[in-house]
């Protein structure tokens, strides 16, 4: 079982920045995925980004740009640079890990992040 310890939320003015950090409990077998999810208040937990542990990235389309998403220098590690936030990016971000038959294995506990206009 991997445990996921996500980190960096908080509250922020519109156009502030945050970053977020999720480290996995495995630190010996490299996950092959680890991504981002966001939920917000009344809506459905939506895809925000993901890396491989070959480095291939991918972002859903309306965040490009101002999200950007890397692997961490520690083994299983990701990180979620967040600039120029909106008020709408406020939502609850969750880290996953380990894709298998295109779902994530492994949730974390979430991390709010408050953008007030």
């Amino acid at each position: 079982q991997v445990q996921l310890v996500e980190s960096g939320g908080g509250s922020v003015q519109a156009g502030g920045s945050l970053r977020l950090y999720c480290a996995a409990s495995e630190r010996v077998l490299s996950i092959n995925s680890m991504a981002w999810y966001r939920q917000a208040p009344g809506k459905q937990r939506e895809f925000v980004a993901s890396v491989t542990s070959d480095g291939d990235i991918n972002y859903v389309d309306s965040l490009k740009g101002r999200f950007t998403v890397t692997r961490g220098n520690v083994k299983n590690t990701v990180l979620l640079q967040m600039n120029s936030l909106k008020p709408e990016d406020t939502a609850v971000y969750y880290c996953a890990a380990d894709l298998r038959n295109h779902q994530y294995k492994y949730w974390g506990q979430g991390t709010q992040v408050t953008v007030s206009s």
